[in-house]
């Protein structure tokens, strides 16, 4: 079957998907906000829960390119403490999908993209505060990985929304960008391959979805390759208040449908 024609698109539904392939590639290597207007563009060009299933092949694809990048940064200790946590909201989402409808899931990936908005917004402003972060291995710190980690789990599994939730708890934490990058590498990609059996399972990923995917990934590799060039040079001011303005239409407009 032609690509072209797969969920009946058009020719420029489908550049705009491989905009938001490309999106993909540049969010795993340099900024994760972007994974957010790509996830609007997905849902809002496909069927909102069908979006989820085919986005999570093109994430996995830009996983694979950020942990051959910034592997050796990876701070293990942390991902463990995470993973539990992640599982549970893992399960959550799943049960949430099997009884939502397209309609819910849809209201519920622009309340997600808005809550993640806000969240980085909050974000960009404490982590200009000084002081030292909160040890992770204190009860508070452990407290916060249990939570966030649940949090980003079940919107991970939902929305495949779980970018934002985790920057804001690796920054709290005190990660460096080359430790941020490493990091979020290996847990998105662990993640996200453990997704594809529930996935898979509530339909969301078929045949036709992964010729879809094959197409798109395609574009994942021309966007890491620049968030590798762009990381040490980009603007992350301005970039972050662009994420956010392209976040909150998005959000916005999956409300409104």
């Amino acid at each position: 079957m032609n690509t072209m024609t797969l969920w009946h698109i058009s020719g420029w539904e489908f550049a705009a998907l491989a905009f938001a392939a490309l999106l993909v590639g540049f969010s795993k290597t340099a900024v994760s906000g972007a994974n957010t207007v790509s996830l609007a563009i997905f849902a809002a060009v496909l069927p909102a829960r069908a979006s989820t299933g085919v986005l999570l092949p093109v994430l996995i694809a830009g996983d694979v390119l950020a942990v051959l990048t910034y592997r050796r940064h990876a701070h293990w200790p942390t991902l463990w403490r995470l993973f539990p946590a992640v599982a549970a909201g893992v399960v959550a989402g799943t049960l949430f999908l099997v009884w939502a409808d397209d309609g819910i899931v849809r209201t519920s990936i622009g309340a997600i993209l808005l809550l993640m908005a806000g969240v980085t917004v909050w974000r960009r402003r404490t982590a200009e505060t000084p002081g030292a972060p909160e040890a992770v291995t204190s009860r508070a710190g452990r407290m916060k990985a249990r939570s966030y980690g649940v949090l980003g789990g079940f919107t991970t599994m939902v929305a495949n929304a779980g970018g934002p939730v985790m920057s804001l708890y690796l920054l709290s934490a005190g990660f460096r960008k080359l430790g941020f990058l490493g990091t979020s590498a290996f847990f998105f990609l662990i993640v996200n391959v453990s997704k594809v059996p529930f996935s898979a399972g509530l339909g969301l990923i078929d045949g036709n979805s992964l010729l879809l995917d094959a197409a798109l990934a395609v574009f994942v590799v021309p966007g890491a390759l620049f968030g590798k060039w762009a990381v040490n040079r980009i603007n992350q001011r301005l970039f972050e208040q662009l994420v956010i303005a392209a976040t909150i239409v998005g959000g916005v407009q999956l409300l409104l449908r």
